[in-house]
């Protein structure tokens, strides 16, 4: 299946309409192998959305289970697509996110899993965030 059919079987699933500004962003984040700020997603767009278009576009997609919202070190806001397995009643982003020093880009490391903690009676987790922070692959290969 091509990225366009993708995009719009994704997007009617969600329940969402197909607009130019939604596969703009699906296309943007799915060439990048990092998560992208809202800065960065306005740069690219230019003029194609304004940014209340794009943080509207951004709200939707997280609520769907689209993409999911990662902190970095500065409190920026940067996106990436969720899992396959992820919808508007379970995000399934409990994985490590590793935040580089060096090119400042934070990237999912999907494959090393949050453990769930154990908490207090009462209490109930209601989503999981951690972040690592050193340097990348490809930073490290580069002052080798």
């Amino acid at each position: 299946m091509d990225k366009a059919t993708h995009f719009d079987d994704l997007l009617v699933k969600s329940g969402l309409k197909r607009t130019s500004a939604r596969l703009q962003v699906l296309e943007i984040l799915s060439n990048k192998n990092s998560a992208t700020s809202q800065p960065y997603l306005e740069q690219v767009m230019g003029k194609d959305a304004d940014r209340v278009t794009l943080y509207r576009v951004l709200q939707a997609f997280e609520e769907k289970g689209i993409i999911h919202k990662v902190l970095d070190s500065h409190g920026t806001a940067n996106y990436a697509l969720c899992a396959d397995g992820c919808n508007a009643q379970h995000h399934q982003d409990e994985h490590v996110h590793f935040d580089c020093n060096r090119c400042h880009k934070i990237y999912c490391l999907e494959s090393v899993k949050i453990p769930v903690p154990k908490v207090p009676s009462g209490f109930k987790i209601g989503h999981l965030n951690l972040i690592a922070t050193g340097t990348c692959a490809a930073c490290a290969e580069q002052s080798n």
